[in-house]
C-alpha cells in the first residue's frame, strides 16, 4: 500500500465532515471546502478519522490513493487552522496598501498602481514597516495561486534584488557588468 494513502487522517474537534459518494464537504472554523474525488477511490469515516481505500495495485489506483489522501489532509487542516502565504517587497519606491474593501494595491514602478482582489475565502494583510504581504485563507491550493499571481507582477531581479518575492527566498545574485571596454570607440575619428 502507499505509505501516505494508508495513513489515517484524524478529525481535530469542530471540523465536520460530510460524503456523499464521491463528493466530500469539511466544514471548521475557518469555512467549509468542498470537492469531488475520483470515484474509484474509497473514503471512509470512522470513529474521528478519515481512510481513503482503493480497489486495486493497478498503477493509477496507486497514485490516486496518496493524492486523495492528501488533498483530504489539506482539506482538514485548511478548514481547522487555515493557510498563509507572505511576500515582501523589496526596492525604492515599492510598497503595498490593502484598502479597506480587502483589495491590495501596490505600487511596483510601473506607470500605474496595481490592484488584486481577493477570491472568495481569500483575505491580505499588509505590515506597512516591513512590506510583508499575507496571504490568507482554507483552501491551500487557492492561496498558493494567488501567491504566486502577486509575485508574477514582479519578480525579483537577480541583479539588483529589488522585487516581489516570497518571505525567506533566497535570489542568487548574478554580477552586473564587469566596465567599460577601454578599446576603440566606434565611430569617434
Amino acid at each position: 500500500m502507499s505509505r501516505i494513502g494508508r495513513m489515517p487522517i484524524p478529525l481535530p474537534p469542530g471540523v465536520k465532515v460530510e460524503i456523499q459518494g464521491s463528493q466530500v464537504t469539511v466544514s471548521g472554523p475557518k469555512g467549509t471546502l468542498t470537492r469531488t474525488f475520483d470515484p474509484a477511490m474509497q473514503i471512509v469515516k470512522e470513529d474521528n478519522t478519515l481512510r481513503v481505500y482503493r480497489p486495486t495495485d493497478s498503477r493509477q489506483h496507486r497514485a490516486l490513493h496518496g493524492l486523495t489522501r492528501a488533498l483530504l489532509a489539506n482539506m482538514v487542516q485548511g478548514v481547522f487552522q487555515g493557510y498563509q502565504k507572505q511576500l515582501e517587497i523589496r526596492g525604492v519606491g515599492y510598497r503595498a496598501e490593502r484598502q479597506p474593501d480587502g483589495t491590495l494595491v501596490m505600487h511596483l514602478g510601473f506607470s500605474h498602481p496595481v490592484r488584486v482582489r481577493p477570491p472568495e475565502g481569500i483575505t491580505f494583510d499588509v505590515d506597512p514597516k516591513t512590506g510583508v504581504i499575507t496571504v490568507r485563507g482554507a483552501d491551500k491550493e487557492t492561496v498558493g495561486r494567488i501567491a504566486a499571481e502577486i509575485r508574477a507582477w514582479r519578480p525579483a531581479d537577480p541583479y539588483l534584488g529589488k522585487g516581489l518575492r516570497y518571505l525567506g527566498e533566497q535570489i542568487r545574485q548574478k554580477a552586473g557588468k564587469a566596465g567599460k571596454g577601454k578599446g576603440k570607440g566606434k565611430g569617434k575619428k
